[in-house]
């Protein structure tokens, strides 16, 4: 399943405001936070320029175990490269010249509606890549949300990088033309509604982005694009269309749900929600970033209460979205099975499904939005006696303490009688929203320079939104 419909999109397949009341405040410029939190950031830029292809620049889409490259994963390097300059871990000089050869060969890899021998079609990538050749693996779909977070990195790179020097110059133009190839009006396969991938041999998958989850970011860029946008119509008619079916709570508590924590951070690692408001939201009375906190509140009190009577859960241990776990076995508590990878979070909310297992880059790619707990919550993480936790690249992508059967021939991890299973693997669509959400925690470093988008701009104007940074 992980190899077919975007890995994440596969587990669902099946007037002007200012500000509002109960948005909460605005960050504010160089935060601090403990010590602990450097060595996990630059661990994690370690993972994405240690694992990165050195001659191709395609990211693995996990590490250790020896994969493909998922171009969701190069969109995360992209953005992970320069905050290591701006960290001190790297030189700008080291990741111009990567940021420009990855972007050179995405750009010059062939094109086309063959089963095999492109990397892509319509401007869309394959969600698989070979890591060598950069062509389509293991008869994956042409991803529509896996190339959008490809693109938001490639329009953060060309942000960033904003000197005068020709290589920089060259980022920045193959960057626009590489996100400014998707023709996304051709991916609408229904209406206004994108659809959430492609496969040559069977076409449209019938699943679209509508709300609520990550997909966000799709129609953002889809209506921002400079050469083939889709018509403003689209947010409206087909991304919020469905939004009375993800309400939940009152008071203080409502939000649009969507239980694994993924669907609340990966818009929100590119694009600055803060004080800025579409219809839905200007109808609601606060923002997407509000409702990104109320949605890790929410995901902290279901593991606090723990219905499901999973062990270690508390509350700092803590944070359910899709991760890898340990395969399909039955669970002795009579409750759910546990599962391999699989979109994780709260029972009673959509795509719920917990079964014990916890995912680090839940609660610390949340931080921005509850400090308060999240910090809490990473220090404990870093805190558990479990060397299998935490190593040369930071935290491994999974565990679940309730798993202690020694005798499971697991999917991945490794099993431990007394601290319970733990992954093997490091998956780099988790990795990097932790080091993007910690630097948009600390200097906003992101979020800055993507307010400065075109692309950006433009989407969300064309979206309805008003108020706050956007011009």
């Amino acid at each position: 399943m992980v190899m077919m419909i975007g890995r994440r999109a596969a587990l669902r397949a099946a007037g002007t405001v200012a500000f509002l009341a109960g948005s909460g405040p605005a960050l504010a410029r160089s935060q601090t936070l403990p010590t602990v939190f450097a060595d996990i950031e630059e661990r994690t830029f370690r993972f994405f320029w240690d694992c990165a292809d050195p001659d191709t620049g395609l990211m693995p889409d996990r590490w250790p175990t020896r994969t493909f490259c998922s171009i969701a994963a190069v969109g995360f390097a992209l953005t992970a490269w320069p905050l290591g300059v701006e960290r001190g871990w790297i030189s700008r000089t080291a990741v111009r010249e990567r940021t420009l050869r990855t972007l050179r060969f995405l750009a010059r890899l062939p094109m086309g509606d063959a089963t095999e021998g492109v990397a892509g079609h319509k401007g869309f990538f394959y969600h698989f890549l070979d890591m060598k050749t950069g062509l389509r693996a293991a008869h994956c779909e042409l991803s529509s949300v896996d190339t959008a977070l490809f693109h938001m990195g490639a329009l953060f790179a060309a942000g960033w990088f904003d000197a005068d020097h020709p290589e920089e110059q060259e980022i920045r133009t193959l960057a626009i033309d590489l996100v400014d190839r998707a023709e996304w009006p051709w991916m609408q396969s229904r209406g206004t509604l994108i659809s959430m991938g492609w496969h040559p041999d069977t076409g449209f998958i019938e699943r679209g982005w509508d709300g609520y989850n990550e997909g966000k970011l799709v129609y953002v860029l889809a209506l921002g694009s400079a050469r083939h946008p889709v018509a403003a119509s689209s947010w409206q008619d087909s991304w919020c269309a469905s939004y009375n079916r993800f309400w939940r709570g009152e008071g203080a508590q409502r939000r649009l749900a969507f239980a694994p924590l993924f669907g609340h951070q990966y818009s929100e690692c590119w694009i600055d929600f803060r004080g800025i408001f579409d219809a839905a939201m200007r109808s609601a009375g606060f923002d997407y970033f509000e409702n990104s906190r109320r949605a890790v509140l929410a995901n902290r009190g279901w593991c606090m209460d723990n219905p499901n009577g999973w062990s270690g859960y508390s509350s700092t241990i803590w944070g359910l979205t899709a991760c890898d776990g340990p395969g399909d076995f039955p669970a002795q508590n009579g409750k759910h099975r546990y599962a391999g990878y699989a979109a994780r979070g709260p029972d009673n909310e959509p795509d719920g499904f917990d079964d014990g297992t916890i995912a680090p880059t839940a609660a610390i790619a949340s931080l921005p939005f509850a400090p308060d707990v999240c910090v809490a919550a990473t220090l404990a993480l870093r805190a558990r006696p479990d060397p299998r936790l935490y190593g040369r690249y930071g935290f491994a992508d999974a565990f679940n303490p309730s798993f202690r059967d020694t005798s499971a021939r697991v999917e991945t991890g490794s099993v431990d009688a007394d601290l319970g299973w733990v992954a093997t693997d490091m998956l780099a669509i988790d990795q990097g929203p932790i080091l993007t959400m910690l630097a948009n925690y600390r200097t906003e470093s992101v979020w800055r320079v993507m307010r400065q988008s075109a692309h950006i701009q433009r989407g969300l104007k064309l979206a309805g939104f008003t108020g706050g940074w956007i011009r």
